[in-house]
């Protein structure tokens, strides 16, 4: 420990006692790390890796339901890329030929960036709502990137949200009763089969019913 009682800057403005310790990696090279109470490890950088927190519950948590902006945010995010490309294919032909490259370059970033908007909106739910809340909603956004990732014929991207929905299911199962939780593995047992198929439209089909069933659990 090199330093003991200092103050940092919070999601919520300063806080006291904090301590910044040095750690040893195996390989030789020392890392400073600050520790702050209710957040523990808060940050620490070392070249050009930092890692900082920027959110931690309960104590960030704040009274009064979610914000309509940050409801507006994680629900409109998502989607509009395949929508967006759904009505570019239409329109394209009666585009100037200059054009046509800039809005492909422009609906190729979309997706991601749809989704970042859409994740982002979620975390700061988190002083509003359950951890649990949270982790079912980003299992339903992760659902809806993967549709959105086949539609884009994206197969990395899709094998990619796929795993990741196998790592969320196993955090929020217990939250669902048995029948719901049935029908949530064997949707993602048949995704895993479409994708190892490299069946993307498949694949999309079957996390399209992922998230009806999802919706009625929720009910």
């Amino acid at each position: 420990v090199k330093t003991v009682d200092k103050t940092v800057e919070g999601p919520q403005g300063p806080v006291q006692g904090a301590i910044i310790a040095s750690e040893l990696h195996q390989n030789g090279l020392r890392e400073a790390k600050t520790f702050a109470p209710g957040y523990g490890e808060f940050f620490s950088a070392q070249g050009g890796d930092v890692e900082a927190l920027a959110l931690a519950v309960p104590t960030d948590e704040l009274p009064g339901p979610v914000p309509a902006e940050l409801e507006t945010l994680a629900k409109a995010a998502p989607g509009t890329g395949a929508e967006m490309r759904r009505a570019w294919r239409s329109y394209q032909d009666k585009a100037p030929p200059r054009f046509k490259p800039v809005m492909a370059s422009a609906l190729e970033r979309l997706p991601e960036a749809s989704f970042e908007v859409a994740e982002t909106a979620l975390d700061l739910q988190l002083r509003y709502r359950s951890p649990v809340e949270i982790d079912r909603a980003r299992f339903d956004l992760w659902a809806r990137r993967l549709i959105d990732d086949a539609a884009a014929r994206n197969a990395t991207g899709v094998t990619g949200d796929l795993v990741i929905l196998e790592w969320t299911r196993d955090r929020i199962a217990h939250t669902h009763d048995p029948v719901a939780r049935t029908r949530i593995n064997t949707h993602l047992v048949a995704l895993r089969g479409k994708v190892n198929d490299e069946d993307l439209a498949g694949a999309a089909a079957e996390a399209t019913l992922l998230r009806a069933t999802l919706a009625g659990a929720r009910e």
